[in-house]
């Protein structure tokens, strides 16, 4: 029994390990990007000049709509519970991105129509609420959400603080308005743990961690929005 743990737990840091070298190249890659993309502004400005035009009426998945009140979030659906207790959106989970503030019909949110920018995942532990569209889009890069309500215990909130600092690709913060003191969110998955030693911990983040569920599998997780 002992063996067969100790490689879980070196195969499951080797897996963070991995992730972290792969955060690192894209981050590498991200600047080299951002560099040449601004040297071929440059050059076009001065040969001939740049025209902006701006296009009314086009339609499409990734067109932000204009800032304004609160937008439905573009799911339907209802929630499915397992035997382990997760629960899955059996039904759509839009993906466009708006620049207003959305309403979800779940809480904490699990996926719909949500900001251009991520929040940042990589590890990010939050200590006052955080936007709900920008950690929806964080969810869409497959991260997992833990969120906790003033009714969760210190030592809990800590423990699983801790656990997040650790992993990339997850992210934590305060959420009042949710049914259980502790709950932890995925694209289109969501659980309510009793503890941070509840078993459902260690397998919902093994499970949904860059899953099989992510939108958008090894986008990033830094250069978004910042506390």
């Amino acid at each position: 029994m002992g063996s067969g743990k100790n490689s879980s737990t070196a195969a499951r840091k080797a897996r963070i390990e991995e992730m972290r070298r792969a955060e690192r190249v894209r981050e590498r890659r991200n600047r080299v990007l951002t560099i040449t993309a601004s040297a071929v502004v440059v050059v076009g400005l001065v040969v001939g000049g740049v025209v902006l035009v701006k296009t009314q009426g086009d339609s499409g998945k990734d067109q932000a709509t204009p800032s304004g009140d609160a937008k439905g979030s573009g799911d339907s659906g209802k929630f499915t519970t397992g035997a382990d207790g997760v629960k899955t959106w059996a039904g759509k989970l839009s993906r466009t991105h708006v620049t207003t503030k959305v309403s979800y019909p779940m809480h904490p949110p699990v996926g719909g129509n949500h900001n251009p920018v991520w929040l940042n995942c990589n590890g990010d532990v939050y200590t006052k609420a955080v936007p709900e569209e920008n950690a929806v889009h964080s969810l869409e890069h497959g991260a997992v959400w833990v969120t906790y309500t003033d009714k969760a215990a210190k030592a809990d909130v800590d423990a699983l603080a801790a656990k997040v600092k650790k992993t990339p690709y997850s992210l934590m913060s305060p959420y009042e308005n949710q049914d259980a003191p502790l709950i932890l969110s995925a694209w289109g998955h969501q659980v309510a743990v009793k503890s941070a030693k509840d078993p459902e911990v260690d397998k919902f983040f093994a499970t949904y961690v860059q899953g099989r569920q992510t939108p958008e599998p090894g986008a990033s997780c830094t250069g978004g929005v910042m506390k």
